[in-house]
């Protein structure tokens, strides 16, 4: 009898514990300004989207960083970057007579109208590397991985004999983007595959039990191979690694290291670009 009191002592305590309130609370931190911004080869109209950190239990919306002068120069010229929507958005944009050039180091430089955390500016630089060009890329469906299957996006193109290459990869299906946050995206380096020809190497994969990365045939499939630098390669790794949603640092749980100066955080990076196409089969 004595132990059967116990026993069930012994499991009121356990379920008592169990359901127990326990409130945590975690410190704030000070306010910094959060850079998302990129440039790429080519003309194009590029963005670079400017916000505010935010604590990590935060419900509120990110506070956008507005009426700023953007800049990106490339040690010749400097071009001035325009606010979407202004005194709103905290997006800002290139115009038609950026052009982005291989080999070109790029400085972005941002001018807040009010200062964050007793700063007035924030600055960031980064290099534009080669990238490869992609000859052609396939689909391959395996039925035995997974309940339903998964595919996979292969591709062909010679790999350059050099120093170690980083790349980044974007997959679109009948123009919509997949990878259409940094936890989707994928990145790679050459260790593997350093001067050879990638001959069919499986660069994404899709989960074919997930409706919105299921492909069909007679889907187009467009894969968007950039090269990128070591820090931008190191960046998506530490961000997915952390568990970050977008937009960044929303309250992370690490910090991660960006190329933002002057107390900011976040990226801006450059990188170059080579497409291919198949139609699934």
């Amino acid at each position: 009898m004595i132990r059967k009191i116990f026993i069930i002592a012994v499991l009121i305590s356990i379920t008592t514990a169990c359901t127990e309130k326990i409130d945590v609370k975690l410190d704030s931190t000070y306010t910094r300004v959060v850079v998302d911004g990129n440039i790429s080869a080519g003309t194009g109209v590029y963005r670079v989207a400017l916000t505010k950190s935010a604590d990590y239990f935060s419900n509120e919306p990110v506070p956008r960083v507005v009426n700023a002068t953007v800049s990106v120069g490339d040690g010749v010229n400097t071009f001035f970057l325009h606010e979407t929507q202004k005194g709103t958005s905290g997006i800002y944009e290139t115009d038609s007579l950026f052009i982005g050039q291989v080999g070109n180091t790029y400085a972005l430089h941002v001018e807040l109208a009010e200062q964050i955390a007793g700063k007035s500016s924030v600055e960031a630089t980064s290099y534009l590397p080669p990238v490869t060009h992609l000859d052609s890329i396939g689909t391959t469906f395996h039925a035995e991985w997974g309940p339903k299957g998964i595919w996979t996006i292969k591709l062909f193109a010679q790999e350059p004999a050099d120093e170690v290459n980083y790349y980044l990869f974007n997959l679109y299906r009948n123009g919509v983007l997949l990878t259409d946050t940094i936890t989707k995206k994928v990145v790679s380096d050459d260790k593997f595959y350093n001067g050879s020809y990638m001959n069919g190497v499986d660069v994404i994969y899709l989960n074919n039990d997930h409706p919105w990365e299921t492909i069909f045939p007679g889907d187009t499939i467009l894969l968007q191979m950039s090269g990128i630098t070591k820090e931008y390669f190191d960046f998506i790794n530490q961000v997915q690694q952390s568990g970050f949603n977008l937009p960044f640092f929303t309250g992370p749980p690490a910090n991660v290291q960006g190329n933002i100066t002057n107390g900011g955080i976040g990226f801006f990076a450059a990188y170059s670009n080579s497409f291919a196409k198949t139609v699934v089969k």
